[in-house]
């Protein structure tokens, strides 16, 4: 009986707490989201405490009427990448503002503020091109290199990886060779040199990220295949007879394809910032296509100052893209190290 009455109070209390929480959160991101009588740096902090404060209210009213805890960040940040991914894809078939084409926007007001319930609720640029269409299309161009990027650089990082862990020896000390030889390289350097002569193309562009992906499958795939190729399972398949190229697809790859999955959706936001960072420089996707890093370079030359939803609307998506990415590999990571306590 005692233990009952505790538990009612302790689920009361978080209900009171959530729901103030709940209240105080909404009041903060609203305030600091439609005043106009605050800094930039003000609102956004106001914002953001507001944005916390909402998801710890939120987290506790579902905790008090389950009954147990839930991980509403992650679940919140899966909805976000379904939706974006969702948006990215029918992109071409939303009946969305014009994004690109500045001859049919010239009738257009330029540097319009958001305003939610207009004909463009994140505002426009300084071509009057509808910012929404815009941070939709430049997330159809940034998750596409992003994601071709990350496949080319896990299939053939892999394999050479899975290649070097089972033979060893000389070819082994061959890829290790070329592998560091990769990672010698500066990154942004490495980048800024294959700009110089290949077209900025999304095939182009993810070929030249891919190179950046491609030395850590390597290692880790190399890593994971030296651990299995001494297990049980793998010196029976060598007796019964199966030949190498069987025994590295039959069991060695699916053993360490979670491992570089893992590995790969972290990736994913690393090679978005990436380029969105060679795109801020110039040496991305051009203009007046979008992408989320020439957006936020429309913002230069003061024009943030005036204007700072031109580049805060692109580095929103963006952020919570990244931010989703993480999490999402931060648990695909946390179940194969669960998984690899078992074997």
């Amino acid at each position: 009986m005692h233990s009952s009455r505790t538990a009612k109070a302790n689920r009361t209390k978080t209900l009171l707490v959530g729901g103030a929480l709940l209240i105080a959160g909404l009041a903060l991101l609203i305030f600091g989201w439609s005043t106009p009588s605050l800094v930039l740096a003000a609102k956004a902090a106001m914002v953001l405490i507001g944005i916390v404060l909402v998801f710890q209210g939120t987290n506790r009213l579902i905790e008090a009427i389950r009954g147990e805890r839930v991980d509403l960040l992650f679940g919140a940040s899966m909805v976000w990448l379904v939706l974006i991914i969702a948006l990215a894809i029918l992109a071409p078939f939303l009946p969305l503002g014009e994004h690109n084409d500045v001859a049919k926007s010239l009738m257009n007001e330029t540097n319009v503020p958001p305003k939610l319930l207009s004909e463009n609720p994140l505002g426009t640029n300084n071509q009057g091109l509808d910012l929404l269409s815009r941070a939709i299309h430049g997330a159809r161009t940034s998750l596409m290199i992003s994601l071709l990027a990350v496949a080319i650089g896990t299939v053939v990082g892999g394999a050479v990886g899975v290649v070097a862990g089972y033979f060893r020896k000389g070819v082994d000390s061959a890829i290790g060779i070329l592998t560091n030889a990769l990672l010698a390289v500066p990154p942004l350097i490495l980048l800024i040199a294959l700009s110089t002569f290949l077209d900025p193309s999304v095939r182009n562009m993810a070929l030249a990220l891919s190179l950046l992906t491609i030395p850590g499958m390597v290692r880790l795939a190399r890593a994971n295949t030296i651990s299995f190729a001494q297990r049980e399972f793998v010196m029976a398949a060598r007796l019964m007879g199966a030949n190498r190229m069987r025994v590295m697809v039959r069991e060695l790859v699916p053993n360490v394809v979670f491992p570089v999955f893992s590995m790969a959706v972290v990736m994913i936001s690393v090679l978005i910032v990436a380029e969105a960072s060679l795109s801020f420089l110039g040496l991305g996707i051009q203009q007046p296509d979008p992408t989320w890093g020439n957006m936020i370079s429309e913002g230069e030359g003061g024009v943030m100052e005036d204007y700072p939803h031109i580049v805060l609307v692109p580095g929103v998506f963006l952020f919570l893209t990244v931010f989703a990415f993480n999490l999402l590999g931060e648990k695909a990571q946390k179940k194969w190290d669960t998984r690899s306590a078992k074997l």
